[in-house]
């Protein structure tokens, strides 16, 4: 397939609208839980910071929660590239149905995941003080965070597994028991963190370090659960196998390279953040605020289309494995239409109800804070239908296994991104909301970038 067709279409030819519908239907079915799922991530650290935000030193407790998010999301990127390439693959099996395949692959993945985990939290715990003095941390807060940073990095084994079945499920078109184990992960993290940061219900005040262990064990039970949900034939086009196998060198290599470059992407993205924070920090204090502010928006605000974008790529790997290019085109379409439907109309809500969004963060909108974000917020909102469609194509990519594309396609946008950053926010003078403009204005070429790549793509081959 090699066409300038334009990017709303992604290349794609038209279809019947039978066929498209059914396919829409599906994707929507498929991304709902994950959705779901994704909204229950967020909404675990916001229970963390929420107990932890009513202790006594609770300024302390919350700077140290910051800081050690930083480096577990730091920690994290291995983990996520390894998840790109675990759905890629068993989809693609699931799709061929080679049920064989698919099970060696969740095996497979399976026990690199704990041996990933393992690993990140023996760095973890090695580099954990020096990571939070170098971003600034004093030593109430260096203490604070290596409390909470210990426990929670030698259990990273558990939510890294957790994450790996979900994706395997979502390989193989099972979304809703990765969020009905989400959910069941969620309310047992809140009830813990009830009990052991504050201590309640005859349990001892741990402080920061009881948030640690109350994650901790809602994870250690959730994956139980998972483990014996799969074990007793939950999802039947898997099988989970608990003895340890020797690892498949081809195999792992496999998952490793359709995958570290989608955790290269993650890291590229957070580095182009931080260049923005460093911007605003030498334009003003303030708009550094607004900015922490807009990211937990944007994080809520993206959910969507990210769920989106996974089920795109499960369905598209599905389609490739039963060598139907036909379908992946309806995918890809769907896709498209989903992300750009749902982005849009949270792009308005965005606008027409900024200053309430405000209030939930006791942010008063015509102070000199409420009127970055409410700046912060507007840019977000301006791109993203745009990145919607972009998010899309991605998962598209992604599901073919063409994780390369994105990244070259990152590298260009961020190496255009970051100066022009500089140039409208300082260098012209625009401040914050030069900088800010960027954000959306990168989106057309990041857009356009991958509308092409998937129009050339080859959906006829392997």
């Amino acid at each position: 397939m090699n066409t300038n067709a334009p990017p709303a279409a992604a290349g794609l030819a038209p279809r019947p609208p039978e066929g498209q519908r059914a396919v829409i239907r599906q994707l929507a079915t498929l991304s709902w839980p994950i959705i779901g799922l994704n909204l229950m991530n967020v909404l675990a650290l916001a229970v963390d910071t929420a107990f932890c935000g009513r202790l006594p030193d609770a300024t302390t407790a919350l700077t140290a929660l910051g800081y050690s998010t930083q480096l577990l999301f730091l920690l994290l990127v291995g983990m996520m590239g390894l998840t790109v390439g675990t759905v890629a693959v068993v989809a693609r099996a699931h799709g061929a149905r080679d049920r064989e395949l698919v099970d060696h692959a969740l095996r497979q993945g399976a026990q690199l995941s704990v041996l990933l985990g393992l690993v990140a939290g023996v760095l973890g715990n090695v580099i954990a003080a020096p990571f939070v003095r170098a971003l600034g941390g004093s030593e109430p807060v260096v203490e604070t965070a290596t409390a909470y940073l210990r426990p929670m990095l030698l259990a990273t084994a558990l939510p890294y597994l957790n994450i790996l079945l979900g994706a395997v499920l979502r390989g193989v078109g099972n979304t809703r028991l990765a969020f009905q184990i989400a959910l069941l992960i969620n309310g047992l993290n809140a009830l813990f963190n009830y009990m052991l940061v504050l201590g309640r219900l005859g349990a001892p005040s741990l402080g920061v370090e009881g948030a640690a262990y109350g994650t901790i064990l809602a994870y250690a039970i959730g994956v139980a659960a998972m483990i014996t949900a799969l074990r007793r034939g939950r999802e039947p086009a898997l099988t989970l196998r608990l003895r340890p196998v020797a690892f498949d060198r081809p195999m792992i290599g496999q998952l490793l390279r359709i995958g570290w470059p989608a955790a290269a992407d993650m890291v590229l993205v957070n580095a182009a953040f931080l260049s923005i924070v460093a911007m605003l920090g030498g334009i003003d204090q303030v708009a550094v605020a607004a900015h922490g502010v807009g990211l937990r928006v944007q994080a809520l605000a993206f959910v969507p289309g990210m769920a989106i974008a996974q089920a795109t790529a499960a369905l598209t790997g599905q389609a490739l494995g039963a060598r139907t290019p036909e379908r992946v085109r309806l995918v890809a379409r769907a896709g498209v239409l989903l992300c750009l439907s749902v982005m849009s109309v949270l792009a308005l809500i965005l606008f027409v109800f900024d200053a309430h969004i405000l209030a939930i963060f006791e942010i008063d909108p015509t102070g000199p804070l409420g009127q970055y974000a409410l700046t912060w917020m507007h840019a977000l909102g301006a791109g993203m239908p745009i990145a919607g469609v972009h998010t899309a194509l991605v998962g598209v990519l992604q599901g073919a296994g063409a994780t390369m594309v994105p990244l070259r396609i990152n590298v260009v946008a961020s190496a255009l991104q970051v100066p022009a950053s500089w140039l409208l926010g300082i260098g012209l003078g625009m401040g914050p909301f030069g900088v800010w403009i960027s954000f959306p204005l990168s989106f057309f070429l990041r857009t356009a970038l991958s509308a092409r790549a998937v129009a050339r793509h080859k959906w006829g081959g392997p």
